[in-house]
């Protein structure tokens, strides 16, 4: 398997674990709400050298006065962890700009919440 294979299966992997996070106050997961802005791997390697990547995952809440603003980042970081053991350093950074907005919804996310 080659780096770039790898970071694509490593970034597949973190999606779908961060599609197993619910916004705790609507029916919808993370990912699909449009709060994940980044999912950045460094220090991918293969064989002997893997257990020495780091994920760094940028995202949002859906307004800044989020009463679980508080919980949601450690929710993140424990599914990351959980699905992917074999990583060094999960870092879930909250970041405001962009503000976000239903626009960045998925159109399944749009769904569940009758937004069509």
């Amino acid at each position: 398997m080659k780096v770039k294979e790898k970071l694509a299966d490593l970034t597949e992997s973190a999606i779908e674990a961060l599609r197993k996070v619910y916004d705790p106050e609507l029916p919808v997961n993370i990912y699909d709400l449009g709060l994940v802005y980044k999912i950045e791997f460094t220090d991918v390697e293969v064989g002997a050298g893997e257990g020495k990547t780091d994920l760094l995952v940028e995202m949002t809440l859906t307004t800044a006065n989020c009463p679980l603003a508080d919980m949601i980042p450690g929710m993140v970081y424990d599914a990351l962890r959980d699905h992917l053991p074999d990583l060094n350093k999960i870092d879930v950074k909250l970041v405001w700009e962009p503000a976000w907005d239903p626009s960045l919804m998925s159109e399944d996310a749009r769904f569940a919440l009758d937004m069509m």
